[in-house]
């Protein structure tokens, strides 16, 4: 699960990093991806987009976690509390430094539509959280209903996701069908649940066809079907397959599953090497980290190549642009690598666990808390580049965000304070 994890925040950070294209002149920095602008990148993002594989390794390790929780004693909103943790942990660094940033940037005069753009961009991970926060925390109802119905619980949410494409088929609007957003990404997270209970075994009778059966489905689907082959959002396209996530999108999130499986056996006896092991252990200590800071990587590359002309700019596809890829992810990883050391620390350091047991009254706060994260985080993610306030972001988005992450830290402490009841005085 931690090499799944490690090699599925490598291909999202290289993937963003090469979708950047990015022109400055006289009038100033304009931008966007090459994917718009370069169509025979599109089938790229077969490989590139591995969000499938995070919520696939989440499920598997939300159960595992969930289940040992309970061994313990512990109840569902302890869980929560404990879990969402190291997410909204290092977001709210990030979000915490963009805001002062973005506040210190306008003060020195800078062209509030660029600032506005610049936090956008850096905010961009921000929609990843929003779906993966609502799945952990849905995971205690989710993992009971899996436990009462198994696998056909991620086929009848598949089905649910069938049902919403073709509303938005039919109907030729993009409003419908926004429930996928949870739905597919609950579906994929059901799968992991399946593995770590047995249900979907890594032996290659059962996980070659499932990659098979999932390829070609997503051929028949892009290829000859109605969705276009792009993993990843085109601007213009009236079906993006992430926006909300589709039967092509969940199509590829099962062929990645049964390669996930293919690899198990041989993955698990290579990591038994001690070098591999401790590369990955690395990796997945700061795994949030990478991924909430790499676009600001991007950003400030951006920055510190363009308007200083130190780097070429030529016209996106071409030999001499695909070249410049490889100095443009050098920078970018340096950049990265001074963000993680400064803002690493934040991530691994892991507060004890709440009690326990801690009622109704920790349950409506981790209610609570969890609300309030999601609330701001969408207003923050949904209504794209621009200048919407001060810091660049919807104020009102900003203090749902630091509200429920308040309200989740004080939580965790209330909790930890609390008297954990003596299971060997009965």
């Amino acid at each position: 699960m931690d090499l799944l994890r490690a090699v599925a925040i490598v291909a999202v950070v290289v993937g963003h990093w090469l979708a950047v294209h990015v022109t400055y002149g006289a009038e100033g920095m304009s931008g966007g991806s090459v994917l718009d602008l370069v169509p025979w990148t599109r089938p790229l993002t077969w490989l590139f987009q591995v969000m499938p594989i995070f919520f696939l390794v989440g499920g598997y390790a939300n159960a595992a976690s969930l289940a040992s929780w309970r061994r313990r004693g512990g109840d569902a909103a302890g869980w929560t509390l404990h879990r969402t943790g190291r997410l909204v942990r290092p977001t709210t660094a990030l979000l915490a430094v963009l805001t002062a940033g973005a506040l210190s940037a306008r003060a020195a005069g800078a062209d509030p539509r660029l600032v506005g753009i610049a936090v956008w961009l850096a905010a961009i991970p921000l929609w990843f959280l929003i779906a993966y926060l609502a799945v952990v925390a849905l995971t205690p109802l989710m993992y009971a209903l899996h436990r009462r119905a198994g696998l056909a619980v991620p086929l009848a949410l598949t089905a649910l996701v069938g049902l919403g494409d073709l509303a938005r088929l039919a109907l030729g609007t993009p409003e419908a069908g926004q429930a996928n957003f949870l739905l597919a990404w609950l579906a994929v997270h059901q799968l992991g649940f399946a593995w770590r209970d047995g249900l979907l075994p890594t032996r290659p009778a059962v996980a070659l066809p499932l990659a098979l059966l999932g390829l070609a489905a997503l051929v028949l689907l892009t290829v000859f079907g109605p969705y276009p082959v792009s993993m990843v959002g085109i601007a213009g396209e009236e079906i993006q397959n992430t926006s909300p996530p589709t039967l092509a999108l969940l199509a590829l999130a099962l062929a990645q599953t049964g390669i996930a499986l293919l690899c198990h056996d041989p993955a698990a006896r290579w990591l038994r090497r001690p070098r591999p092991w401790t590369v990955v252990v690395a990796v997945n200590s700061v795994i949030m980290t990478l991924f909430l800071w790499h676009m600001t990587a991007a950003v400030l590359g951006v920055l510190a190549l363009y308007p200083t002309g130190l780097f070429p700019q030529p016209p996106a596809g071409s030999a001499e642009w695909v070249l410049l890829r490889l100095p443009w992810l050098a920078v970018l990883a340096v950049i990265l690598a001074a963000l993680v050391a400064v803002f690493g620390p934040v991530e691994r350091r892991v507060p004890p666990g709440p009690a326990p047991q801690g009622g109704a009254r920790g349950a409506a706060l981790a209610l609570a808390g969890v609300a309030a994260v999601l609330a701001g985080l969408l207003g923050i993610a949904v209504p794209g580049p621009g200048d919407h306030g001060p810091a660049g972001l919807a104020t009102w988005a900003l203090v749902a965000y630091f509200a429920g992450a308040a309200v989740l830290r004080y939580a965790r402490g209330a909790r930890r304070g609390e008297r954990v009841p003596d299971q060997g005085a009965k």
